[in-house]
């Protein structure tokens, strides 16, 4: 099969290039809903020569699928996805609102049609228990009319139990409705055997009660995850915002903010979000970028600052040049970020999905043990059977199988409402076992705002040289020496390379200019500026100090105080010069710290804290910091960071302050108390309730009401985290 397969797939619209041989999706799955089921997806995609790789986020679930596009089509993958037990369809946020409405809707009437069900039967049972004169004719009425009750009540309110067991028998696997399927099947069939006896005791009210309880839980588990990701959500939903673009002529066409090209005028009324990334060309106003970045204070602006789509212009009309729309904004990176995330497999995850796979053989023999055993001890068939059932309900892994996932997309939530996103799934655990943090300082201590202090010291031709090299470069000094100039009228360069930690080298009609630090340049001079400084060094002339001030973060103080009363060692190593660095860290308080470090010294600096027995969590914003970054246990950069940095780091924060780096922290500990947690009551239960099913105290109603109680206990728990403040 061609790679142009791809394009006359009818679905090829959902379909996004990454190379020309290599090509990325993401499914609906809706039928998923445990980690049983997201392993057998990965299982099953693994399995084929044309998928690279599958990720599966059963918080909105979906699943993230690279594959060979000369080998499969989307419709392939569907057809896979067939195979294995799972209807799928391409994704896109209507429909994932359409589905999540049309399930809850779906699971709602099932659970009223159940309890109508179950009352209704009940209202029989009672008349059968306490009818003391009651002929056995009309009690053998009684139970036929519950039969037929229950029967319609299992047929409708079981589709979503049954449907699932079904497409996992009908390709040879089992998942955790198979047995729930059973227990409800098994306890109609041997009531309705019961009553064709003439037996005075039934059970249609178990069975019915039992899917009554477990559709309770599924409802409230759907409702609690999509409370959970709300925050993501919310961004999702932002990227539907309408743009009226400004034609040559003057006139305003209202359009989807996907179709908007880059370099397009957009007007933002007042009292509207910003529908793309882009820069202010006219008008000043305020913008509340609280959904984006965390902050809480509306933020001035005017002709040349950025504004950012789902951002809220609040004061004024503007208008804006766009940069980038649709699933290009930084709108659309975040929703990646967060779903990345969920998608991530940490420990805890890894151990839930081996327990959760050895479910299906383990609790079958159970409930086969509890029959055999009891028909040849007591030589009782029927309450053998009814033991079966009950074990067959109990050992339900739906608390296991929320053990993790829902406190990891608690967790997540609770950050992105913060203006802090997770791009690994394992990152959490990680955080919270920190104990050592090192520091960058320039943009990240700082906030890497650089203003050149001498500029009028400096002579027109330095200035363009040094600002025709700095814009090819992201690190702050040379951002502000190109902001210093228009770009436009620069000197060209042949080529320009830049040495991470050290400066950059430019090559103009043959001969060699650099930009960047004194030992770089080759300059020998012994009095050392205040602030951070570069040299511009052209052949023929003397060397050019360029000045800059950068100011600390507001809360920089306070947050590393914070830290320390955490039980955090804090070191700062830094590429700028010793006295600059010197001078921070005793202003900061901080003992531990190293100026004028190459990156490679900051990796040596962290192996050996390794080496320590010390986990490390390394907070970085420049381009020398990105293999640090990779080298520590765990690692965070702001969103101004280089490209390279922010692909490197585990967290990404928003804004000025450096309090998210403290609220990290506290979510992923709590984080790893709450998972520890809910594997504690998940296994706990378990240890208590299977012993007493299979030894016949407990019955299938009761193993209903324990199993479905137990998945709540799990949810709510990990729910605690929303409402837990920082400490």
């Amino acid at each position: 099969m061609s790679h142009e397969a791809v394009i006359s797939d009818a679905h090829a619209a959902y379909v996004r290039r990454i190379s020309d041989n290599m090509a990325e999706v993401d499914l609906l799955v809706p039928d998923m809903h445990c980690a049983g089921c997201m392993q057998k997806i990965e299982r099953g995609f693994a399995a084929t020569i044309a998928v690279d790789s599958a990720r599966v986020n059963l918080g909105n679930k979906r699943v993230h699928v690279r594959f060979y596009s000369s080998r499969s089509t989307l419709e392939g993958l569907i057809e896979r996805l067939s195979d294995i037990g799972f209807e799928a369809t391409p994704f896109s946020a209507e429909m994932a609102g359409s589905q999540h409405d049309k399930a809850a809707r779906s699971l709602l009437l099932a659970m009223a049609v159940a309890g109508f069900a179950a009352a209704n039967i009940m209202l029989f049972s009672m008349s059968s228990w306490f009818g003391f004169d009651m002929q056995g004719e009309t009690r053998t009425l009684f139970h036929w009319i519950s039969a037929i009750i229950a029967t319609l009540a299992i047929a409708y309110a079981g589709r979503p139990f049954f449907r699932s067991a079904f497409a996992a028998i009908r390709v040879g696997t089992m998942n955790m409705d198979v047995p729930i399927s059973l227990a409800v099947l098994l306890s109609l069939f041997s009531s309705m055997y019961e009553a064709s006896v003439g037996s005075s005791h039934v059970y249609f009210d178990a069975g019915v009660m039992l899917l009554f309880f477990l559709l309770i839980g599924r409802y409230l588990d759907q409702l609690m995850r999509a409370k959970a990701g709300q925050a993501a959500g919310n961004l999702l939903a932002l990227q539907a915002v309408p743009a009226t673009v400004i034609d040559e002529g003057g006139s305003h066409h209202v359009m989807p903010a996907e179709q908007v090209e880059p370099g397009a005028a957009v007007m933002v009324a007042t009292g509207m979000r910003v529908p793309v990334d882009g820069s202010i060309i006219e008008g000043n106003s305020e913008i509340d970028s609280s959904l984006v970045t965390g902050e809480t204070m509306p933020e001035a602006v005017g002709v040349g600052d950025k504004v950012f789509a789902g951002t809220l212009n609040i004061a004024a009309p503007i208008k804006v040049q766009a940069t980038s729309g649709g699933d290009k904004t930084l709108l659309a990176e975040i929703v990646r970020l967060m779903e990345a995330a969920e998608q991530g497999r940490g420990k805890f995850v890894r151990i839930a999905d081996r327990l959760a796979r050895a479910y299906a053989p383990a609790v079958h023999l159970l409930a086969a043990f509890a029959f055999a055993g009891t028909w040849w001890w007591l030589g009782d068939a029927h309450e053998g059977l009814i033991r079966a059932i009950a074990v067959l309900i109990i050992t339900c892994p739906c608390a296991l199988g929320l053990a993790v996932p829902v406190v990891q997309v608690v967790a997540s939530g609770r950050l992105l409402r913060g203006g802090i996103f997770v791009k690994s799934g394992d990152a959490l655990e990680r955080m919270a076992k920190v104990d050592s943090m090192v520091f960058d300082k320039t943009g990240t201590l700082t906030l890497g705002r650089m203003t050149l202090e001498n500029a009028e010291d400096i002579s027109e031709h330095d200035m363009a040289l040094a600002a025709a090299l700095g814009r090819s470069s992201n690190h702050p000094l040379s951002l502000a020496v190109a902001g210093a100039l228009p770009c436009e009228g620069l000197p060209e360069f042949d080529q320009i390379n830049e040495r991470p930690g050290e400066g950059l080298i430019g090559t103009r009609m043959g001969a060699e200019y650099k930009l960047g630090k004194r030992e770089f340049v080759g300059v020998d001079c012994p009095d050392a500026a205040v602030g951070p400084e570069l040299w511009l060094v052209e052949p023929g002339r003397e060397p050019v100090q360029f000045i800059f001030s950068d100011a600390l973060r507001p809360d920089v103080a306070e947050t590393l105080k914070q830290l320390s009363n955490m039980g955090i060692k804090l070191h700062l190593l830094s590429g700028d010069r010793i006295s600059v660095v010197a001078e921070v860290a005793e202003t900061l308080g901080l003992s531990h710290w190293q100026g004028e470090v190459q990156p490679q010294d900051k990796i040596a600096y962290i192996e050996a804290l390794k080496a320590d027995g010390q986990t490390v969590a390394m907070i970085g914003d420049g381009l020398n910091d990105a293999p640090a970054l990779r080298a520590a246990a765990v690692s965070m950069s702001p969103s101004s960071a280089a490209d390279v940095t922010q692909t490197a780091a585990d967290f990404v924060f928003q804004g000025d302050k450096l309090t998210p780096v403290v609220e990290t922290l506290h979510v992923s500990r709590r984080t790893h108390g709450l998972v520890i947690g809910n594997f504690g009551l998940a296994l706990g239960y378990n240890i208590i309730a299977v012993p007493l099913a299979v030894l016949g105290f407990v019955t299938p109603l009761i193993a209903a009401i324990a199993m479905s109680a137990s998945s709540l206990v799990v949810s709510l728990n990990a729910m605690r985290l929303r409402f837990d403040g920082s400490k």
